[in-house]
């Protein structure tokens, strides 16, 4: 379409920039009016502005707080091109406006201050804004919400191609976006839980779902400050990942951040260097120490069978010395906060079945790998299940833990603490058994604890790991103590479980007779389950 712009609306909370977009709509003719903030910047650059007060029939009133609702600026917003309406605006002394620049107040960011008031909400809270965004967009005007959309408007209008439909719609859509979301931050936290929300724009297109006849699957992103969100991820060779890839990414997320939560207790001043590997939503190899190679080696030893056509994330760079680390094995990803472009060359398959994907701030000490706090969101049949984070830390030396049987060593402990982080991000129910920092079999998804128990031990069997002197985790009680005797009876000399059962006592004298090291935590405080 071919439009000639002559009027625009600024309103803008961030002020970068905007000097610069202003300065090309007046060179191109367009006359500008803008609210009192903004008009005062642009004048001070000595850009010609009119304060959109001027416009308003009596000015601006309530100490300006009430100017752009008026109904001379909405109605030169949804004024259409028909003669009637243009005459009626010509009658009014009201002019036609063709563009709308405008971005709100960051309400998220007062909202998620600790301790801040209703009131302060309040007066954070834009009304004008969103009105003149959604009038904008009904009236099918250019809607600016972004300021990374202002130079590419400019180069639309510089142009002398017609009006990119496309892109002037996706504009509108954004407009609408925004203000549903803005919107929905005062419903939530004024409703204190009585009202939810979920928003996102696509930032990345799987080929398809979990399966090839589930198409149009996508990622979104809520647009959140969390560096390790994955929206701040980046594929640098390969293909873009699959919605399943995406999926295993978010659960190697939550085991490294609660490994690294836990373990921060027990590290030194030496770096610790993170390798874990996942399939189908669930780790199958993970070692923790503090050479790189060995930590790829030995993450990738856990359980060979499974890792192939895996995903591995690390904490730190993959360089030309850690190619030999993964010899011999097929992977879907590799995840980390950078490559060396001779690792990606040695390391990549063809046709780019194996995606490379960056993010810097896995790099960080592995004591600020933060863990997510936003709350979880589930589809279910008309509706979603919501619940807070697993954010829980498991301390050894929290005073609810019961002890029981020999005293552990640190190095046990630290098995406990992995254990319990591998454990706790799996598919419930689990048995995880760990040794010498290392992922020897993780038993997910079972309906049986023995099973588990026996699962787990079929793993670390298969993948040739010698069991004697090893650790167990449970994500939750053993109902009897079948399951711990069968862990015992293959080499376990630890175990990290809740306590809950009305057999408690039995798996505690099993494990004295034994001379088995037992940790309970009650089941109400400690219990590990994920992922149903």
């Amino acid at each position: 379409m071919t439009t000639t712009v002559k009027t625009a609306l600024l309103s803008v909370y961030h002020k970068d920039g905007i000097i610069e977009f202003a300065r090309g709509l007046v060179e191109l003719g367009i006359y500008i009016y803008a609210s009192g903030g903004t008009a005062k910047h642009l004048a001070e650059a000595e850009i010609p502005v009119h304060d959109v007060a001027s416009l308003v029939g009596g000015g601006a009133i309530f100490g300006h707080r009430v100017v752009t609702l008026s109904r001379e600026v909405h109605a030169g917003l949804l004024a259409q091109r028909t003669p009637a309406d243009e005459q009626e605006l010509a009658d009014l002394c009201i002019p036609y406006i063709d563009l709308v620049c405008v971005d709100l107040y960051p309400l998220e960011e007062k909202i998620s201050k600790p301790g801040v008031t209703l009131a302060e909400v309040l007066e954070k809270m834009d009304i004008g804004g969103p009105t003149m965004l959604s009038s904008g967009s009904k009236g099918q005007r250019i809607v600016v919400c972004d300021p990374k959309d202002r130079m590419p408007v400019l180069e639309m209008l510089r142009s002398s191609l017609p009006f990119d439909a496309e892109f002037l719609e996706h504009l509108a859509a954004k407009a609408d976006y925004v203000v549903s979301r803005y919107r929905a931050l005062t419903a939530i936290y004024r409703g204190k839980g009585t009202f939810t929300a979920v928003h996102g724009h696509q930032v990345a297109q799987c080929k398809y779902g979990e399966n090839a006849w589930q198409k149009d699957a996508a990622l979104y992103s809520r647009e959140t400050n969390d560096s390790l969100a994955l929206d701040k991820f980046k594929v640098v060779e390969g293909t873009p990942p699959s919605y399943n890839n995406w999926c295993d990414v978010e659960r190697l997320l939550q085991t490294m951040t609660h490994m690294a939560a836990g373990i921060s207790a027990y590290s030194s001043e030496q770096p610790l260097y993170f390798a874990l590997g996942a399939k189908h939503g669930n780790l199958c190899g993970a070692k923790v120490c503090g050479n790189p190679a060995i930590a790829i080696e030995d993450m990738l030893k856990g359980d060979p069978l499974s890792i192939f056509g895996g995903l591995v994330m690390m904490n730190f760079p993959i360089t030309e010395k850690c190619v030999q680390s993964f010899s011999g094995v097929m992977l879907d990803g590799i995840i980390a906060p950078w490559f060396d472009p001779v690792a990606i060359q040695a390391l990549k398959r063809k046709n780019g079945k194996c995606r490379f994907i960056m993010n810097q701030a896995l790099g960080v000490p592995h004591s600020h790998l933060s863990l997510d706090n936003a709350p979880r969101f589930r589809y279910v049949r008309g509706g979603i299940l919501v619940q807070p984070n697993y954010t829980f830390v498991l301390d050894l030396a929290d005073i609810r833990i019961a002890r029981y049987g020999p005293p552990t060593s640190v190095k046990q402990e630290i098995d406990m603490i992995m254990a319990w982080a591998i454990g706790s991000t799996s598919n419930s129910n689990t048995i995880t058994l760990v040794k010498n920092e290392t992922l020897l079999g993780n038993a997910v998804g079972q309906q049986d604890r023995v099973g588990a128990a026996e699962l787990a031990i079929c793993r670390a069997n298969r993948s040739k790991h010698a069991l004697a002197g090893a650790v167990a985790y449970s994500d939750s009680f053993f109902p009897f103590p079948d399951g711990p005797e069968t862990l015992i009876d293959a080499g376990v000399k630890a175990i990290l479980t809740s306590s809950g059962s009305i057999r408690d006592q039995e798996t505690i004298d099993l494990c004295s007779r034994r001379g088995i090291s037992l940790y309970m935590i009650p089941d109400t405080v400690g219990r590990g389950f994920f992922g149903h």
